[in-house]
């Protein structure tokens, strides 16, 4: 699926009830999550210790930080649509999210979005937004919820 192109509020509102797409997939690495680590400072084993994770954890891996795969939604969301003509983007709200299965190391991942709805705010599209963030092979996604999105247009 190719990736939607918006260049107005009409143009928003029109997509109102549709799945918009799909990302390409995203494999999560141990350098990644690393790095999450370190910018968060949850070194957790479970995490970062990829020999005692073999061992001790359920899933005899290393798994990502679940606000890490939520800090790759606007990275996946822009490969899904593209909306021009902005001032600014704003993230607004986590309205609900909930996280169903862990992301071993090494996983790819890929956010399948709905666009539920648009309330015009004097020109500001207050944009809710439902994703699933898909493991690849996995019949269970790594979460599912509903985000907002401010849009200035």
């Amino acid at each position: 699926m190719s990736k939607v192109i918006i260049h107005n509020l009409a143009e928003l509102e029109a997509c109102v009830g549709r799945e918009l797409g799909v990302s390409e997939l995203h494999t999560i690495t141990q350098e990644q999550i690393n790095q999450f680590a370190a910018a968060t400072h949850d070194h957790q084993w479970i995490h970062t210790d990829p020999a005692r994770a073999q061992v001790e954890s359920p899933f005899q891996a290393t798994i990502a930080h679940g606000y890490l795969t939520v800090a790759l939604l606007p990275y996946l969301w822009q490969q899904i649509v593209a909306i021009e003509n902005l001032k600014m983007q704003v993230n607004y709200e986590i309205e609900s999210l909930r996280f169903n299965q862990a992301v071993t190391v090494n996983s790819q991942v890929r956010l399948r979005a709905s666009l539920l709805s648009v309330a015009n705010l004097r020109g500001i599209a207050k944009t809710r937004v439902g994703v699933t963030l898909e493991i690849e092979g996995s019949k269970k996604p790594a979460y599912a919820g509903v985000v907002t999105f401010l849009y200035h247009f």
